[in-house]
């Protein structure tokens, strides 16, 4: 099992940046891929990117070219860089890990607000 501890969410106004941060702890050498994913008010929870152990990326659509994932893998540290956001990037952010088990393992959420 791993744990997943979000931070560095916050309010910014439209076009500003933040950067989230997810520290893994447990059984960090069995995760395969990190990701972050997304959830607004009353909407499921939607994907938003990953990273792979190798360093393969994929993003959503609504993102693309606008947010960065990266990994530091001695550090057991994911980061979500995010450029030029807007009103509906708005939601609770979750880091989650898969590291081989039936099921996600998933951090507690941090908040982005996007509003002026």
């Amino acid at each position: 099992q791993v744990q997943l501890v979000e931070s560095g969410g916050g309010l910014v106004q439209p076009g500003g940046s933040l950067t989230l941060s997810c520290i893994a702890s447990g059984n960090i050498g069995s995760i395969v891929t990190m990701g972050w994913y997304r959830q607004a008010p009353g909407k499921q929870r939607d994907f938003v990117a990953a990273i792979r152990s190798g360093g393969a990326t994929k993003y959503a659509d609504s993102v693309q070219g606008r947010f960065n994932i990266s990994r530091a893998n001695a550090k057991n540290t994911m980061y979500l860089q995010m450029n030029s956001l807007k009103p509906e990037d708005t939601a609770v952010y979750y880091c989650c890990a898969d590291s081989g088990a039936p099921s996600l393992d998933w951090g507690q959420g941090t908040q982005v607000t996007v509003s002026s």
